[in-house]
């Protein structure tokens, strides 16, 4: 009887063990394959013809990485031409336009709104990032005319309050580093350090570098389910994420670009320190039992904007190794499920919702993006 419960303790560590084995020993082809039967899954099972609004608009951004990935690698090119089409078919069901109101009296931005007077609301400019992207790919001056009007005029404005959520730092702060990429013009990125500062005096944590997600959530005001800050991990994720697309399209002989990259790397730090041991972040990161369990975007997120700093020299490679493996473990084992699907994503929200289920069927257009955007720096990252 001994040696049956010696057998079947050995037989439980391996299994245990086979997801970390599983993860480590994952090649860029196995990378590769992942990553096109995800994004195969999504746009088999999604039509591209919806709304430019912020959900389907951060799905595109990681399409788009898909897309350009494949292209460096330059192969699976059948691959590359249909993840293409459909970004270019939802680009062209919105007349490449985020809201659409024709008139700049009318536009608005300072709360929440979904109408199409909303011009200068983030979530619905996050679409110009993937709009310049094509237009890079092709110079249609209609895929970023309307870019061109809308970003043009808010750089131009005296008001610099446009970016009142942590969500929007990834929306948009991107979106003024590739209009500078198109137009030369400075005052896109003057506008994009002037809008930053204001989102830093009404959310940035100093204590930490963390973002509480506006305004209603900062501590003491606000308290996690056990007294602690409340920081969402989704939330942090658009910041980490979007700063590491700024530092992608900024000039490091910009005025402020150690700016950005100070704020960056401790941002990446603070994320780092509070990951669980499974590999993923609990959706209130300080206060894991405020509703516990796993979350694939803030995760997806944060692996992507690590990685990118890893791959790219801002981070050291040795000290988020281990960060690393353990969020591509936990994205490969248990967010993504046999069929493609990619589960474990908080629906649309604003906080951290005690006893709200997230479980494997629990999937969004934007979680899909974030693991896009996640798995393209991995494969970067092993080559």
């Amino acid at each position: 009887m001994d040696g049956i419960k010696r057998v079947l303790f050995v037989l439980m560590a391996v299994l245990w063990l086979l997801p970390s084995v599983y993860a480590k020993r994952m090649t860029r082809e196995d990378v590769v394959n992942t990553i096109i039967r995800v994004n195969t899954y999504w746009q088999t099972n999604n039509k591209a013809e919806v709304r430019a609004f912020w959900d389907h608009a951060a799905y595109h951004t990681g399409n788009m990485e898909v897309v350009r990935l494949l292209s460096e690698m330059k192969s699976e090119a059948s691959s590359v031409q249909r993840f293409l089409d459909y970004s270019i078919r939802w680009a062209e069901y919105n007349e490449w336009k985020g809201a659409k109101e024709a008139d700049p009296a009318k536009w608005k931005y300072k709360h929440y709104g979904e109408g199409q007077d909303f011009v200068l609301f983030g979530d619905w400019q996050i679409c110009f990032q993937t709009y310049m992207d094509l237009y890079r790919l092709e110079q249609k001056e209609e895929r970023v005319a309307r870019a061109k009007e809308v970003m043009g005029y808010e750089a131009d404005s005296k008001q610099n309050d446009y970016w009142w959520w942590a969500d929007a730092l990834y929306m948009v702060m991107p979106v003024m580093t590739k209009m500078y990429r198109l137009t030369g013009d400075e005052k896109f990125l003057d506008k994009l350090y002037e809008n930053i500062l204001y989102s830093d005096s009404i959310m940035l944590d100093a204590e930490t570098g963390l973002y509480f997600r506006d305004g209603k959530y900062v501590y003491p005001k606000h308290k996690s389910a056990n007294g602690l800050k409340d920081f969402w991990a989704r939330g942090d994720g658009w910041v980490l994420a979007g700063l590491a697309k700024v530092l992608q399209d900024m000039p490091r002989t910009y005025r402020h670009y150690d700016f950005f990259v100070k704020k960056y790397q401790r941002l990446a730090y603070a994320v780092a320190q509070l990951q669980q041991k499974e590999g993923y972040w609990t959706r209130s990161m300080m206060d894991p039992a405020h509703a516990p369990g796993p979350e694939t975007s803030g995760t997806a997120f944060f692996t992507y904007g690590i990685l990118w700093g890893v791959n790219n020299g801002y981070l050291n490679k040795k000290e988020y190794k281990t960060v690393i493996q353990r969020a591509w473990q936990y994205l490969t084992t248990t967010a993504l499920q046999a069929d493609g699907r990619v589960g474990y994503v908080q629906p649309i929200g604003e906080r951290a919702i005690p006893g709200q289920t997230v479980d494997a069927n629990s999937q969004a257009n934007f979680g899909v993006g974030a693991f896009l955007l996640a798995a393209c720096e991995y494969a970067r990252y092993i080559k």
